[in-house]
C-alpha cells in the first residue's frame, strides 16, 4: 500500500487507509477487535502487485520457495500476467531441478488411528472411572484435592473437593 502512495494509520479507533495522491482521501477503514484490526478489503481497486528481487537467478525452484511454495503452473501464470515485479521470464518447459521437500512433507497423508473396541457398561455402576488431582492454590473453602467419578453407563460426573489434613 505504501508503494502505491497510500498512508496507513493505526489508532485506538481502528485503522485507516488514505490515498495521498488524491488529497488524503479515505479509501479504506478497519475496525479494531482487541489487538487485531479488520481491514475492509472491498476497497476501490488499487494497483497492487507483489515485488521481489533476485540476483538475476532464473532458477524456478528458488522462486517457488521465495513466493511461498506456489505451484509451477501458478508461478508461470504470475510471470505471464506480470503479477510479480522482478520475476524473470521462464520457459514453458522449465521444471524444478529437484523435488521440494517442504511441499512433499506438507502433502503427506496421515494414517487413521486403529479403531479400538469401546466397552460401554450395560447398567449403572458396572464401571466407574475416577481421577484425582491437586492444585498449588487452595480454593476459597480451603480445598486442594479434587476427585471426580464418571459413570461409564450414564456418563454422569460427580466431583468432590477435599481439604488436606496435614
Amino acid at each position: 500500500m505504501v508503494e502505491q502512495g497510500l498512508h496507513v494509520t493505526f489508532n485506538r479507533n481502528g485503522c485507516f487507509v488514505e490515498d495521498m495522491k488524491n488529497q488524503g482521501k479515505l479509501i479504506g477503514r478497519g475496525e479494531r477487535n482487541g489487538r487485531m484490526f479488520n481491514l475492509d478489503v472491498n476497497m476501490p481497486k488499487v494497483n497492487s502487485m507483489l515485488f521481489t528481487r533476485g540476483k538475476g537467478a532464473r532458477d524456478i525452484g528458488i522462486w517457488h520457495k521465495q513466493i511461498g511454495h506456489v505451484n509451477l503452473q501458478r508461478l508461470k501464470l504470475m510471470e505471464k500476467q506480470n503479477l510479480v515485479g522482478g520475476l524473470p521470464k521462464f520457459g514453458t518447459e522449465e521444471v524444478m531441478s529437484e523435488v521440494c521437500e517442504a511441499c512433499q512433507l506438507g502433502k503427506q497423508a496421515r494414517h487413521t488411528f486403529l479403531v479400538q473396541i469401546i466397552h460401554v457398561s450395560s447398567k449403572p455402576f458396572e464401571m466407574i472411572h475416577s481421577n484425582v488431582w491437586t492444585t498449588k492454590i487452595e480454593s476459597i473453602g480451603g480445598c486442594k484435592y479434587y476427585v471426580n467419578f464418571i459413570g461409564d453407563h450414564t456418563r454422569k460426573v460427580w466431583v468432590y473437593f477435599m481439604k488436606h489434613k496435614g
